[in-house]
């Protein structure tokens, strides 16, 4: 089972991004890497000058590189940014955010991202025959559900990717949730969503912990946390399991991954070890078990991975 790093979804500095990405490149145990602005086009002039030196980190360092695309095009600048990365393939492996992105990419394989919905089998054999040679499913999935998309990407020679740790990315808009609420347009945006590094919590009006912003973006409140569940999704045949980056220690966070799809560490040691980030929000793994998202279900008692709301 492989470990990929998703790539970054919060508008970091780029010197924070690069060094970021340095220290992966050099310190974690993950086999691939997501590189590339995936929510707001707005982003990419700050992070594309880094991308080049980044990107060559990682492969001196044996990591394969995919690029991603934006999940979200709604005009001719960012069509313009989905079309440069989508024709980077077949010289380098693309992850398709969005499906318009198909339109650019001839004959060449390529990654379905997890703003893709990939649903159900027929899902699955239409992304094979445009040329998907991996899959990372929705966050949104049960058990039974990666089950079988996993069964139906084996019958096609499809990977499936499972999305194991982070904020889970759940909607995107035409609006800038950041802006507004800094009473701000989204074209004069000022880039105030890098005042959040891991999001903006929000709240309902009785206050109480609800989901979270990120630009244009819509995330859970909780970090998905997958940690007890990676000996069922080894069985179920996953091929890999997606770390989506947030302001912590990443490399501890891949070395517990790693640690479990080895079989070195079991369950309840990975979870000490995660509650051990002090995370400023809760884990979750509701959806795995079919019940609401944002719920905590597994052996430890809850003051490890507490759930607020």
């Amino acid at each position: 089972m492989k470990i990929t790093l998703g790539p970054v979804l919060f508008n970091w500095p780029v010197d924070k991004w690069r060094d970021f990405h340095f220290r992966m490149a050099g310190e974690a145990d993950v086999d691939a890497v997501c590189l590339g602005e995936v929510v707001c086009a707005k982003r990419l002039p700050f992070i594309e000058p880094a991308l080049p030196e980044v990107a060559e980190r990682y492969m001196a360092a044996g990591k394969e590189v995919i690029f991603s695309t934006l999940a979200l095009v709604m005009n001719k600048a960012e069509r313009k940014a989905l079309r440069a990365v989508a024709e980077m393939a077949p010289e380098a492996l693309v992850e398709v955010n969005d499906i318009s992105a198909l339109a650019h990419i001839e004959d060449a394989p390529f990654m379905a991202g997890p703003f893709i919905n990939t649903y159900n089998e027929a899902a699955m054999a239409f992304l094979a025959r445009k040329g998907a040679v991996r899959a990372c499913l929705p966050p949104e999935l049960g058990d039974k559900a990666i089950a079988t998309l996993t069964r139906a990407g084996r019958e096609t020679g499809m990977e499936t990717e499972v999305f194991a740790f982070g904020r889970m990315p759940l909607a995107l808009s035409a609006r800038c949730y950041h802006a507004r609420v800094h009473n701000l347009s989204k074209d004069g945006c000022q880039f105030v969503c890098e005042k959040d590094a891991d999001g903006m919590d929000l709240a309902t009006l009785d206050g109480e912990a609800f989901l979270a912003v990120n630009g244009i973006q819509t995330m859970s409140h909780a970090c998905m946390n997958l940690a007890g569940e990676v000996a069922a999704l080894k069985d179920m045949g996953v091929g890999a399991l997606r770390l989506s980056p947030h302001d912590c220690d990443m490399v501890q966070v891949a070395a517990v991954f790693r640690a479990l799809a080895d079989g070195a560490m079991g369950p309840d040691e990975a979870q000490a070890k995660l509650a051990g980030l002090d995370l400023p929000f809760p884990f979750a793994n509701g959806y795995f078990h079919g019940k609401p998202g944002a719920d905590w279900i597994g052996r430890l008692v809850d003051s490890a991975a507490p759930v607020k709301g």
